[in-house]
């Protein structure tokens, strides 16, 4: 009964009967689930996805160069991003019979840097060589190719943009190779 009267006493022209009635408890708790998505949607965690020409290079850039920390966990885990990669027809139990299992460079699962608290670069195969044989990473978010940059700019290395929209810049790497690095715009 407090809180009924207390209520009143602050909204002395709010009716009561339609607040707490079935309609205005159901958008009460329309409006508590708004607030919770948005808040688990803010905090989720992220994966910037890049494509690269060699894995290998990559792996020496990322964690050499730009001394990037492996992803402890990496957030496949936490997205269940296998199925969005369209193996959800293998059997996690059988997938390494007959054969051992890939690790490391050579793995599907690619690499896995941790790029800010809550933010992972997933590092995965699939692009072509840029023009004079350039190694490339691709990628179709600016946020992740403007976080490298910014990674790059602290490091003080080399690097030259060669157009903003979509981004798009070079750098070199610790054997003198020209990385190129790029944003695919919709």
């Amino acid at each position: 009964m407090f809180v009924v009267s207390s209520i009143l006493a602050l909204f002395p022209d709010l009716p009561l009967d339609g607040l707490f009635s079935t309609q205005g408890i159901m958008v009460m708790l329309l409006g508590a689930y708004a607030v919770a998505m948005w808040m688990f949607l803010t905090s989720a965690p992220k994966v910037h996805t890049m494509m690269v020409s060699d894995l290998e290079v990559a792996q020496q850039f990322y964690e050499g160069l730009l001394n990037l920390p492996l992803a402890e966990v990496p957030l496949h885990y936490y997205y269940n991003y296998e199925q969005t990669l369209g193996t959800t027809g293998l059997d996690p139990l059988y997938a390494g019979m007959g054969r051992p299992a890939a690790r490391g460079v050579g793995s599907s699962a690619g690499l896995w840097y941790q790029l800010k608290k809550n933010t992972q670069l997933h590092i995965i195969s699939g692009a072509s060589l840029g023009e004079k044989d350039r190694q490339r990473h691709v990628c179709f978010d600016r946020d992740c190719l403007e976080q490298v940059l910014l990674r790059i700019q602290t490091r003080g290395i080399r690097h030259k943009i060669r157009r903003e929209k979509p981004l798009n810049f070079l750098v070199k790497d610790i054997d003198q190779r020209v990385i190129e690095m790029a944003e695919v715009s919709n």
